[in-house]
């Protein structure tokens, strides 16, 4: 009996007697049925008492009574306790523990699966660096924590699209360009500008073939610089483009949609949803420049659209791009930002009301805050390419793929990390991806060694040959437990959009695996040994291969065979 089977199972009791009362209960997203903090207090607890005793206008006690009176009769649990002020404790006969193998086996990679909100259709827009230069350590966070989060909404059903909005428009690109100018003909960096070695190496590419192409640039007249600049402009971003899209494609993240900004204001769709807020009300004219009237929907003050110098702010396209974004179909648009883009929320969920959206279901907000890289015991500040920043390649090279996944994948958005480079690089259990790792590579040895025993392992995946009624050791109680919770962390993880509880779980769960293991012996000495013990203790060390399996895929980090 997995924890969803029991709380629906809850559920249906509340129901029924909710009717007895004539006090039909319709929301239940409060009933909780987890796992106890000690394996004394049985192999879950409900709080479905506590939650409801006001519906029943009864004390807590006095409805767990009349709910356990009803667990009771469930075969597959052996017995109920009210603990405290109503929680209730609810143990479950060892069949009915051991069936969670069977189910795992069963569903292999589709276990915890779900279809959560599966109507929804969700816009997932995260790192969405300016291209100006290497996606530094902030946007790989990003780049870890969005991907996987978009793995974990599509497993738990959701319908999702991976989009990298590139900024490339405006001012910033302009900087760009008079930086890779400036440092090819070796004059002074312009204030704004950009530094670093990489932007050396894209001078060394381009100016070369724009001097060829428009001669000396000191030369020219004001509109033969202009479309030379042009020229250098296209050139140098598609260079980031690729760079970028590398540095991406070889951290394991992948992206549906590459949405450009330019692409707004050719489209006139800037233009487009100015006038949709004018005919809402929302712009008026002031100072020579067009405004935005946030205020009205919460905003500390106004926004300005189009400055008296006709250009327009970012902010207009931020507008432009929110309306493409439902226009496309989106229902929910996820922005993933950095903690220094807090003061965007506010202004963002004005446009989102002025809309006539709600911000929470229709625009939703995570605010990752800062990465520190350490090394040695102290902050590691520079990167030899980018020149003042850590990139996702430099900290690829230093620790891997996965160990960089892992480590920016587990922890809230919302704390600031240290990376200990040299923890994430140790063979240690102090290391949490390698911790979990070998876990998965200790099951794949077993499952080799079975096979050695001439075992079929086969047979055992395919959920015969085994009695998961004979995994009685308190060890595998928890170690049961703790797989059948994965379906509900899923849930969980989904509907907070935090996928750092995947991590966090696979981290226990690797933990329960390792105390399983010294203190159960899975096969014999010799294979005339093997007995049914044996047989069933093998397929919980399948069931736990797969699940560990199933949640570093969600991660973005390999599972090993071998370590």
């Amino acid at each position: 009996m997995l924890p969803d089977q029991l709380l629906a199972f809850i559920q249906s009791i509340l129901q029924s007697l909710s009717k007895d009362e004539n006090n039909q209960i319709q929301d239940f997203s409060k009933l909780t049925v987890e796992k106890p903090k000690s394996l004394s207090y049985g192999d879950y607890s409900t709080n479905a008492a506590l939650v409801f005793a006001k519906n029943f206008k009864k004390k807590p006690y006095e409805l767990a009574k009349l709910i356990t009176e009803k667990l009771d009769l469930e075969p597959n649990i052996a017995k109920t306790e009210i603990a405290g002020p109503g929680f209730i404790n609810i143990t479950l006969e060892k069949q009915a523990l051991g069936c969670i193998v069977n189910t795992i086996i069963d569903k292999k990679s589709d276990f915890g699966k779900g279809d959560f909100e599966k109507d929804k259709n969700i816009n997932l827009e995260f790192v969405s660096a300016n291209p100006t230069g290497p996606i530094h350590i902030g946007g790989a966070r990003w780049a870890a924590v969005g991907d996987a989060l978009a793995n974990l909404l599509l497993f738990a059903g959701e319908k999702v699209e991976r989009e990298y909005y590139f900024n490339d428009h405006g001012n910033q690109i302009d900087n760009f360009v008079n930086s890779i100018i400036a440092k090819y003909y070796k004059n002074d960096i312009p204030k704004d500008g950009y530094d670093g070695e990489y932007i050396y190496e894209i001078a060394e590419k381009i100016m070369p073939l724009a001097e060829k192409k428009f001669d000396k640039l000191e030369s020219l007249n004001d509109l033969e610089l202009a479309t030379a600049k042009e020229f250098i402009r296209e050139k140098s971003v598609n260079i980031m483009f690729g760079e970028i899209k590398d540095s991406l494609n070889n951290f394991g993240t992948h992206f549906d949609i590459f949405f450009h900004e330019d692409d707004l204001y050719k489209t006139d769709e800037v233009d487009q949803a100015i006038e949709q807020l004018r005919e809402k009300g929302y712009v008026y004219e002031k100072d020579g420049a067009l405004w935005l009237a946030t205020s009205k929907e919460g905003d500390d003050k106004d926004r300005v659209l189009k400055k008296s110098t006709g250009e327009y702010s970012y902010f207009a396209a931020d507008v432009a791009y929110y309306k493409n974004k439902r226009d496309r179909g989106f229902g929910t648009c996820v922005y993933m930002l950095g903690v220094d883009h807090h003061g965007y929320i506010g202004r963002m969920e004005a446009v989102c009301k002025a809309f006539g959206d709600k911000p929470g279901e229709n625009m939703i907000f995570l605010i990752g805050q800062f990465v520190n890289i350490v090394k040695n015991g102290k902050v590691v500040k520079l990167s030899k390419r980018a020149g003042n920043i850590i990139t996702l390649d430099d900290l690829v090279d230093a620790v891997g793929v996965d160990a960089a996944r892992f480590s920016l994948i587990r922890s809230a958005v919302s704390t600031a990390i240290d990376l200990d480079l040299d923890l994430l690089v140790s063979h240690t259990n102090e290391n949490p991806v390698y911790y979990v790792q070998y876990a998965y590579a200790r099951c794949s040895n077993v499952i080799k060694n079975a096979l050695q025993f001439g075992v079929d392992i086969g047979k055992i995946k395919s959920g015969k040959g085994f009695d998961s009624s004979l995994l009685t050791q308190t060890s595998e109680n928890d170690l049961l437990t703790t797989l059948a919770s994965f379906p509900d962390i899923i849930k969980m993880s989904a509907k907070s959009f935090e996928v750092h509880r995947i991590a966090r779980f696979l981290e226990t769960l690797a933990s329960k695996y390792h105390t399983w293991y010294s203190h159960c012996r899975v096969l014999p000495n010799t294979p005339d040994e093997i007995g049914d013990l044996h047989f069933a203790r093998l397929a919980l060390n399948c069931a736990t291969a797969q699940v560990l399996e199933n949640g570093l895929n969600l991660l973005g980090v390999s599972a090993p065979k071998r370590m």
